[in-house]
């Protein structure tokens, strides 16, 4: 715990521009079995790379963790950084999944981004990751497979 900064740290500055090394981890404390620990982040933003214009969305990261963890306050600040930074929403959660990858080399990760209808479409990318050799590439394959079979009904969110 002791490389972790940001938590109870009073004194954060939020980033301006997309920030992946503001990103920390700790150590995950239940390696002896699997677990999936789910974000929900209802207020990610990032900008169209085109026109510039705000994109709004919930984006959903559930991961089961090696031995690697990320720290909740590290993340919320990495999401906020997405804020000024120009990608096309399909980027924005392959970019985060990667990064997350990168930083904790988990079993299996799976982001999920439901952006705000902007021209009248909604755009809903899912992306998922399972370690190359185990079980979690079968999960990831089966659950790409078989994503969003029985989807929503969108009422403009």
């Amino acid at each position: 715990m002791e490389k972790l900064t940001l938590l109870g740290n009073q004194n954060v500055t939020y980033a301006n521009e997309y920030n992946p090394k503001i990103l920390e981890v700790f150590e995950n404390k239940h390696q002896d079995h699997d677990y999936f620990v789910k974000f929900n982040c209802p207020e990610f933003t990032s900008l169209c790379p085109i026109t510039g214009q705000p994109d709004f969305a919930t984006v959903t990261i559930s991961y089961v963790p090696d031995i690697k963890m990320v720290e909740s306050k590290s993340l919320k600040l990495y999401l906020f950084s997405f804020r000024n930074h120009g990608a096309f929403h399909e980027d924005c959660v392959n970019i985060i999944m990667e990064d997350l990858i990168t930083l904790m080399d988990p079993k299996y990760i799976e982001v999920w981004g439901k952006f705000l209808p902007r021209g009248g479409l909604s755009i809903d990318p899912y992306c998922n990751y399972g370690k190359k050799g185990t079980k979690w590439e079968d999960v990831a394959f089966k659950r790409l497979a078989e994503h969003d079979m029985y989807p929503e009904k969108v009422d403009n969110r």
